[in-house]
């Protein structure tokens, strides 16, 4: 298993999650780099050794224009990007598989249930994004958040069960609840379905990791990768632990 590291990005700073309550979001104090700017976090992932980075534009997400600048600054630090931009639509998916700055696309298009609409196009953007979409089921407290009605009285197992039946193998388990609580991580069980609906799933999950305790009960639950921000920048998580699971 893998750690992908996190960059939450406001207002064009990278701030500390917690629990998910965007409005208390606040520049991170971080041991790895003096300043907040997705540049000095980008060069400290790099620096422990880390080549990919998991970026929530949460601007983006509530309605603004994807951080474009942003996106080719991380690239630039030499980090392979998932991006989660609140993606609603297929227009909006298209845009992303096609950003590409010196040469390099995304390495991944991540598709939030909390904000996608239109389950039905899918597959459609699966196809087109050629293996580098990634489903993001969207959890608060083990609660879907859904923003297409018909998911919304559905459990995260039928959700992930319809969208596996579109053809996509790639998923991200996040309760948002768990983000920078210091609580653990409580997402092993639906992770642990998810491994048994198919082994050759790509799965990552976070929220809540506190250090290498919680990143071996997701590599047990069936994990690939974890989502870590504040037990590195916190420094929870040494530079031997990252590499011990890389």
């Amino acid at each position: 298993m893998r750690v992908l590291p996190v960059i939450d990005l406001m207002g064009g700073l990278v701030v500390r999650g917690v629990g998910g309550r965007r409005d208390e979001y606040r520049p991170i104090h971080s041991l790895l780099c003096d300043q907040p700017t997705p540049k000095a976090v980008g060069q400290a992932f790099r620096r422990l050794g880390l080549s990919e980075a998991y970026l929530a534009d949460l601007d983006a997400i509530g309605g603004a224009e994807p951080a474009w600048p942003v996106y080719q600054t991380l690239i630039e630090c030499g980090l392979n990007l998932w991006i989660d931009a609140g993606l609603a639509s297929a227009d909006g998916a298209r845009q992303l598989a096609e950003f590409s700055h010196q040469g390099r696309s995304l390495a991944a298009v991540v598709v939030g249930s909390e904000t996608w609409t239109d389950r039905s196009a899918l597959a459609e953007i699966a196809d087109g994004v050629q293996g580098r979409l990634v489903f993001s089921l969207d959890l608060r407290d083990g609660a879907p958040l859904a923003a297409d009605p018909a998911w919304r009285d559905c459990s995260p197992e039928q959700i992930a069960a319809e969208v596996y039946e579109l053809g996509i193998r790639r998923f991200i388990v996040l309760d948002l609840r768990a983000v920078g609580m210091d609580r653990g991580v409580s997402t092993e069980a639906l992770c642990r379905h998810l491994r048994r609906l198919d082994d050759s799933l790509e799965i990552v999950s976070g929220g809540g990791v506190r250090g290498p305790d919680d990143l071996a009960s997701l590599a047990a639950a069936g994990c690939d990768a974890a989502l870590v921000a504040s037990a590195l920048h916190d420094g929870r998580l040494a530079h031997a632990d990252l590499h011990g699971v890389l």
